[in-house]
């Protein structure tokens, strides 16, 4: 079952209910809806996390967090899912998004340098911002519906042929 292997990596509740920067969540942590997990919470987890995932920001897991408290969804898998962009999957998939909104806007592609002055940001801002902003949106957005459903089909995929091999086996 899809629920075992995803169980199998997360960490405990206990340990995420202790840690020191989620204590601001408080006792909405205490929901035992955050740590459930079925169908519905792993599908929504997924599409929590990987649109988070495609946040630029440095606080992914916090906001994860604080929208699988107001979804409902599962908690742990939520915040892990924010690792697929980490240190090493950031560049290319934030160029991705870069390109894939300057495609949308219309606008060129241009050559990325960087300087580590405040004048280089604001210009930095005001030409890769809109196009990079935009494609963060859609391929979150994109991802986590993708996500959402294709848990929602592997799961019931795994159901269905769970039931009939026990009606295999009762029929021998």
């Amino acid at each position: 079952m899809p629920k075992n292997l995803i169980k199998k990596y997360l960490p405990d509740p206990e340990s995420i209910k202790e840690h020191k920067h989620l204590k601001i969540f408080g006792d909405l942590l205490h929901n035992a809806n955050l740590w459930h997990l079925n169908r519905r919470s792993a599908a929504g987890a997924f599409a929590v996390g990987l649109f988070m995932a495609f946040v630029p920001v440095p606080f992914q897991m916090l906001l994860a967090a604080g929208f699988a408290i107001l979804f409902r969804v599962n908690l742990p898998l939520s915040v892990a899912l924010v690792w697929l962009s980490n240190p090493v999957t950031m560049p290319p998939m934030f160029y991705a998004t870069y390109v894939l909104g300057a495609w949308l806007l219309q606008v060129p592609v241009h050559p990325f340098s960087f300087e580590l002055t405040l004048e280089w940001l604001m210009q930095a801002i005001s030409l890769y911002g809109p196009a990079f902003l935009l494609g963060c949106f859609v391929s979150g957005a994109f991802f986590s519906i993708v996500g959402y459903f294709s848990i929602r089909w592997l799961w019931r995929w795994k159901i269905i042929n769970a039931w009939n091999k026990r009606k295999e086996s009762r029929t021998k």
